[in-house]
């Protein structure tokens, strides 16, 4: 294997983790906008978009193959902001505590250290992201909304002020910082399971090719159990922003138990993928730039020891 040209933990490291975090999201998240327009309209208005075909049929039907790319600027910008958060503040704040808790403690305590790092990483990535995302649901289920980046964002601003475009950060963060504790916990756990049950050899053992297939399988079993946690406070956010002047609670109870889970299926195929191709474009950036990526971890010698003692 090649040499990693970075050193682990200096800024340069923390700072190339965020590009692949700009580059994996944002190409991702905007190759799905068609299933992200469909999937928006089914949460927003079921009456007319009953179904994943039936949404794709009436969208093409009203706006041509040309509609079905609304809302790709906003989704472009947005989710290449949030992932250089989502990716390069993870690290970041995984390697704070870490540092924090010591060698033995971040073993034993290793889930708990990844949903903390994943979920102060996303405080801040949705911060980033709350204005685009409002523009883009807005592009894509208010209707006679303009399909431009450069319209709709001045249009909020003159018409609701700064507020307009972060009005819809709490559910933001509902929706978010739960479903990227998900992603990067189950991931990791899942990736060290993979190797200690499934793969036939161990990770230093595997070329980088087989390495890179272990994240992708990895990367989509934790996108279909975020897309599962997430679901309800995505629908809720899609609901806020093509209403305006509306609560968090007011679309949840207008949208109802059965409303806050329309559109799961799509969302399913949609985040399982992504989250999937994420992890996957993540790697092969770390692979390419000679970032260092560390294998799965192993219980310290030190505490070995002590277990070793504690038994005899």
């Amino acid at each position: 294997m090649s040499q990693n040209t970075v050193e682990y933990g200096s800024p340069k490291f923390f700072a190339l983790c965020g590009l692949g975090g700009v580059i994996s999201c944002g190409l991702t998240h905007t190759a799905v906008v068609p299933l992200d327009l469909v999937k928006c309209r089914i949460q927003t208005d079921p009456a007319k978009y009953k179904s994943v075909m039936n949404g794709f049929r009436v969208s093409l039907k009203d706006e041509g193959m040309r509609g079905l790319g609304r809302g790709w600027a906003p989704t472009a910008i947005g989710y290449s902001m949030q992932g250089l958060g989502k990716f390069g503040f993870y690290e970041l704040f995984k390697n704070v505590y870490s540092n924090m808790l010591g060698e033995e403690l971040s073993y034993q305590w290793r889930t708990s250290l990844y949903l903390a790092a994943s979920a102060s990483a996303e405080f801040f990535a949705d911060i980033a992201l709350c204005p685009m995302e409002a523009c883009k649901v807005r592009i894509q289920t208010q209707p006679g909304c303009p399909a431009q980046l450069r319209k709709v964002a001045p249009q909020i601003m003159r018409t609701e002020g700064l507020g307009g475009f972060y009005k819809g950060l709490s559910p933001l963060w509902m929706r978010q910082i739960p479903y990227t504790m998900m992603k990067f916990a189950c991931f990791e756990r899942t990736v060290e399971a993979l190797y200690k049950f499934v793969v036939p050899k161990p990770r230093d053992q595997c070329s980088k090719s087989e390495q890179l297939i272990v994240t992708f399988a990895a990367g989509y079993i934790a996108g279909v159990f975020c897309a599962i946690v997430s679901h309800p406070a995505d629908t809720v956010v899609s609901k806020l922003n093509q209403e305006k002047g509306s609560t968090a609670m007011e679309a949840a109870k207008k949208l109802g138990m059965a409303g806050l889970w329309k559109g799961l299926t799509p969302r399913i195929i949609m985040i399982g993928t992504l989250t999937a191709l994420q992890w996957f474009i993540y790697d092969a950036v770390k692979v390419v730039l000679g970032i260092p990526r560390p294998p799965p971890p192993q219980m310290p010698e030190s505490l070995k020891r002590k277990l070793a003692a504690q038994q005899n």
